[in-house]
């Protein structure tokens, strides 16, 4: 019999997948990194390269690329601190916006074609679930990701 833990490791692996596979279904779609980039800036605002890190774990490069091609695409621009910082800030275009709610009414679709036969307290018992799930990984690794 498997560990729990081991069940649920298997489930959000193929979770990953099925979200990978609904943002792909048009050329116009949003990659992954531009998905949760966008998200991010859309729950808490402009955020610095270095608040990006602290929140994703990656590398300031890494988000260096995924944010330059972010600011090619129009989907978000660098601003001056609102605080009054020295780090400039990424904020979300409206494009941006357009096109992540564009994105996530489609995931939404999907996600109720899938879910049709659950009752909505079933629904809510998973996303309360994966809510706290997220909440312990972020205490795990001592960072705090945005909520909307």
């Amino acid at each position: 019999m498997p560990k729990p833990t081991e069940l649920l490791e298997f489930q959000t692996m193929l979770m990953g997948r099925f979200s990978l596979i609904a943002r792909k279904a048009t050329d116009t779609s949003l990659d992954r990194s531009a998905y949760l980039l966008l998200s991010l800036l859309e729950a808490d605002g402009p955020m610095s390269i270095g608040r990006l890190s602290e929140i994703l774990g990656l590398d300031v490069s890494t988000l260096n690329r995924q944010t330059a091609a972010l600011l090619r695409a129009g989907l978000a621009d660098r601003i001056p601190d609102p605080d009054g910082g020295i780090a400039r800030k990424f904020r979300l275009t409206p494009e941006g916006a357009s096109r992540l709610n564009g994105e996530r009414a489609q995931s939404i679709r999907h996600l109720d074609e899938i879910v049709a036969d659950w009752t909505d307290e079933e629904v809510t018992a998973l996303a309360d679930s994966l809510s706290r799930l997220n909440a312990d990984i972020d205490r795990y690794r001592n960072r705090i990701s945005p909520r909307p």
